[in-house]
């Protein structure tokens, strides 16, 4: 494996030295530069994943995945289950369960069973998440999860040397809304700052109970609120607040009109 650092045989030679330690069906490498959107340096979907899906997710769709989350925020490198960075109703958000623009999922032989990713500071710096998939079976056990924190020191120094000439990344134009600030931009004519804020957390998969304690409000201050969201949205569910919001960031990120979920998916 080290000796094809360097060479595009590299992301495949890295799966199969862990394939002998945790079996998996799927893997991908992302660049997360905070500015603008991931970069695919590798894709191990291998055919699986929805052609349609990864196009949504690198064109915006990206900014629900807590992998994403945990790279801009500077997480501590390591291998994580996704389930250790996302909010506790994450499993329950239109976006994980969504074919339409979260690639893992669109898979045609089965469903996404667990997710794990190292996370990875790249010498251009921004962080890359090499996540492994199992799309049947059960979910990694700790003691393959033990086993591969081992391996850790030795993928994250062989990702950062295969992709050390990937740099600093310039924001393209028609991309500027759609880093952090889609979620400040979003229906700012429509939404106070507090609202959008709380539309943020929904979205990105936090419940009614770990919104309040994040803003300091009660839970019942938090169906007020969504409430008055959707009422001054016009619509009367989370499915279309997801659908709404997707459909414009794909929309800016495209330049056109041409959005590729429709309202009736979930």
């Amino acid at each position: 494996m080290i000796e094809q650092i360097g060479k595009p045989s590299m992301p495949l030679a890295l799966d199969q030295m862990l394939q002998q330690t945790a079996v998996f069906d799927l893997s991908v490498v992302f660049g997360y530069p905070f500015d603008t959107r991931p970069l695919l340096l590798y894709d191990g979907y291998r055919d699986y994943a929805a052609p349609i899906a990864l196009q949504n997710y690198l064109n915006g769709a990206y900014l629900l995945d807590p992998f994403y989350t945990a790279a801009v925020q500077g997480r501590e490198p390591g291998v994580w289950r996704m389930r250790e960075l996302a909010p506790d109703s994450f499993f329950d958000s239109e976006f994980f369960s969504s074919t339409e623009v979260h690639p893992c999922i669109s898979l045609q032989p089965g469903s996404l069973v667990e997710e794990i990713g190292f996370l990875v500071p790249l010498e251009g710096g921004f962080n890359a998440v090499y996540s492994l998939m199992r799309s049947k079976g059960s979910p990694f056990t700790n003691d393959e999860m033990a086993k591969l924190s081992e391996l850790e020191p030795v993928v994250r120094q062989t990702i950062r040397a295969h992709w050390r000439h990937v740099g600093p990344v310039e924001r393209q134009p028609k991309l500027d809304d759609l880093m952090e600030t889609a979620f400040e931009s979003f229906c700012r004519d429509r939404l106070t700052y507090q609202q959008r804020r709380i539309v943020q957390l929904i979205l990105r998969g936090h419940s009614n109970l770990s919104i309040g304690q994040i803003i300091s409000v009660t839970e019942g201050t938090v169906k007020i609120h969504r409430q008055n969201i959707y009422k001054r949205l016009e619509i009367s569910s989370q499915q279309e607040l997801f659908v709404m919001f997707v459909q414009s960031i794909l929309s800016k990120s495209s330049g056109n009109s041409d959005i590729y979920i429709s309202k009736s998916s979930k």
